[in-house]
């Protein structure tokens, strides 16, 4: 009896060992079947063969046929080959007007949309909201930079009325340009939920006409604002150290580096972002805008100019953020320098200490402009 009992715990032993051995092994695997691209579509840019989203293997017409009468024995009255063809670039006849009227697809089409909605809105999406927050940052922990001397109650001419009035179109109609901009690219992720469908079609509507509408007033206004800055945003010597001390702005109560009218931030500003980006934004803008003399329209045309356009965009838009800090809450007396177009002399002796030099060495005038009549002037009535 005992025997027995010994036999049976052995055979019970060994029957589990063998159900943990098979639950450890892998399950054979099913027998491969062929994916359907209606349910398991193909991987994004899988197709892509080089850097440039453009570029799309050649098609093989043998392996095509080849693959064809295959799929005819499975599958009876396949038109994939129609299909195919209409998905081909190839241009058939077509009574409407215009480029590309014939081509029912466009096969860069989908690779520019994946590269939009994925590199563009993502990557680019990103920057615009880590630039705010690393700025929110760093005012947290620097504050604002205030003057280390009490003003004098002396003023110098910063920014002549005409300069100002440069400036401020300029700034209206690049926070125009970045609002609507910023709707259309990716208001569908958080403006759409909240507003339906409805209310955000009128809006985004209402907003890509001003967009179109305000672009060429910005190109105008950085054309002007090149004329007169440019001179005075040219390289000089003592630049280099700004840059490699950030103008001394982390130093504290240190002494911050000499400058000229515009230190180094306010050059790198210059023909960075306003010259760069601008004319990149500007010349993309008006190709989009399709207001260019001479050029063909083509969709592969329109769609490089649309993401030039976006990269130009949110380049320039992430490096106005820093300007419009240090120009706003940043710094003491900068807001007030373009509103008024004055500056105390305390100011310009600690900001642009050599720009203060020249003034006092006659070199500069401090007053540029026609000085505005004191009001008992005004009030005085015209000898006739």
């Amino acid at each position: 009896m005992m025997a027995c009992w010994k036999h049976l715990a052995m055979a019970l032993l060994l029957s589990g060992a063998a159900a943990l051995a098979s639950a450890q092994q892998p399950a054979s695997a099913p027998a491969a079947v062929p994916a359907n691209p209606a349910v398991q579509p193909a991987q994004p840019f899988a197709n892509v063969v080089s850097e440039n989203v453009f570029d799309l293997p050649r098609r093989d017409l043998a392996k095509e046929a080849q693959d064809q009468t295959a799929r005819r024995v499975t599958q009876p009255g396949n038109n994939a080959p129609v299909w195919r063809e209409v998905n081909s670039d190839q241009a058939g006849y077509a009574s409407l007007p215009g480029l590309e009227s014939g081509v029912l697809i466009q096969r860069t089409g989908q690779k520019w949309r994946l590269f939009r909605n994925g590199v563009i809105t993502v990557w680019g999406g990103w920057l615009v909201v880590l630039v705010p927050l690393a700025i929110l940052a760093f005012f947290l922990r620097r504050g604002q930079i205030r003057l280390k001397e009490a003003p004098t109650g002396r003023r110098i001419e910063r920014f002549t009325p005409t300069e100002r009035y440069v400036h401020w179109t300029m700034a209206i109609s690049f926070v125009t340009l970045g609002v609507s901009g910023i709707a259309m690219l990716w208001g569908k992720h958080f403006l759409l939920p909240l507003m339906g469908h409805q209310l955000f079609g009128w809006l985004t509507y209402v907003l890509k006409n001003l967009h179109n509408l305000v672009g060429p007033l910005f190109t105008v206004s950085i054309v002007v604002a090149f004329v007169m800055w440019a001179h005075d945003n040219l390289p000089r010597r003592g630049d280099l150290q700004w840059l490699l001390r950030l103008g001394g702005m982390f130093g504290g109560h240190g002494a911050e580096v000499p400058s000229h009218r515009f230190n180094a931030g306010e050059k790198l500003w210059f023909w960075g972002g306003l010259v760069v980006f601008g004319l990149i934004l500007s010349a993309s803008g008006w190709v989009l805008d399709r207001i260019v003399p001479g050029v063909d329209y083509y969709r592969s045309t329109m769609q490089l100019a649309e993401i030039v356009h976006a990269i130009a965009a949110v380049g320039m838009i992430c490096l106005s953020l820093g300007h419009i800090y240090i120009g706003t809450i940043g710094m003491e007396g900068a807001y007030r320098a373009m509103r008024e177009g004055y500056v105390d002399e305390a100011w310009a002796k600690e900001h642009h200490v050599l720009w203060y030099d020249d003034i006092q060495a006659g070199k500069i005038p401090a007053q540029r402009s026609k000085p505005p009549e004191p009001p008992e002037a005004r009030e005085q009535p015209a000898k006739g």
